[in-house]
């Protein structure tokens, strides 16, 4: 019977040998002083589909510039004055405190805050602030087409562009396909820095000739053709209209409503400490 029980003993041991293993320790590939880097550090550090020789090239690279760090940071901690180290430390609790304070908020007031914001609402701050609105460049209406010289369609296309009903902007935009580039949305104002984005021949030196209030011009360039209509100019410094701003203040009124939020809720955490007794000034 005692060498029945010892077998058995024997056979635990070998077969849950496993159970009894030291973890498995992470592979470094480099150390400085006591600090390792490990393969683990550097898994998702060459993209996908990367060459060999690529991939060597930056992890090499990594590596090289860990160790560097490193070893700046162990000599600066040797040769750093006392006093500058611990103004760096005061400075280093505070931004940890700023960072955890600010992401805290920032989930509370994502949780609470009211981003819905009305039309009259819009209106409203419009006009309590507009004197303060002037658009620091021209504002423009335009619209514009830009195709290749030898579109065969190109006559029926400047027909439509310039009667430009709703039936002829539908047309055109069923032949967009076959335009360079296109803007058919002439209501809405555009900053004249986007028109020489959009229209390279215009710039800051020439849209005198070509940027003016019911201007209706064709341009030609190497090889395609420009057609443009400019409904109205807005100058600078002009008070901006509200649909240019609209984007605008309502941001304006969501960023009010977390700054008031956030005070809010500042106000009552410190409250709350002060009730469970958790802060209180000694006098």
């Amino acid at each position: 019977m005692k060498y029945c029980f010892q077998i058995l003993i024997l056979l635990l041991m070998v077969t849950s040998c496993d159970y009894f293993k030291a973890p498995r320790k992470p592979k470094a590939i480099a150390r400085v002083g006591e600090n390792y880097l490990f393969e683990a550090d550097i898994l998702d550090l060459v993209p996908k589909g990367t060459s060999k020789q690529d991939s060597i090239a930056i992890v090499k690279s990594f590596i090289g510039q860990w160790a560097t760090k490193k070893l700046l940071f162990e000599a600066a901690e040797k040769n750093i004055g006392k006093s500058q180290l611990d103004e760096f430390n005061v400075l280093i609790e505070q931004y940890k405190v700023d960072l955890y304070t600010k992401a805290y908020l920032e989930n509370l007031v994502i949780r609470q805050i009211d981003t819905l914001v009305t039309e009259d609402q819009i209106v409203d701050y419009y006009n309590k602030n507009k004197q303060y609105f002037k658009n620091s460049d021209e504002l423009v209406k335009l619209r514009y087409v830009n195709l290749v010289k030898e579109n065969p369609k190109f006559a029926k296309v400047k027909s439509k562009f310039s009667s430009f009903t709703k039936k002829d902007k539908k047309e055109l935009e069923q032949l967009a396909v076959q335009f360079k580039s296109y803007a058919f949305n002439d209501s809405i104002w555009v900053d004249i820095n986007q028109v020489y984005e959009k229209i390279p021949f215009i710039n800051i030196e020439n849209k005198q000739k070509y940027i003016s209030s019911g201007m209706n011009f064709q341009y030609p360039d190497s090889s395609t053709v420009w057609l443009v209509k400019v409904n109205k100019v807005l100058p600078k410094n002009s008070a901006t209209p509200l649909e240019f701003l609209r984007p605008t203040i309502k941001q304006i009124i969501i960023n009010n409503r977390k700054l008031k939020l956030i005070n809010t809720l500042e106000k009552e955490i410190t409250n709350d400490a002060i009730k469970d007794n958790k802060y209180e000034i000694y006098k």
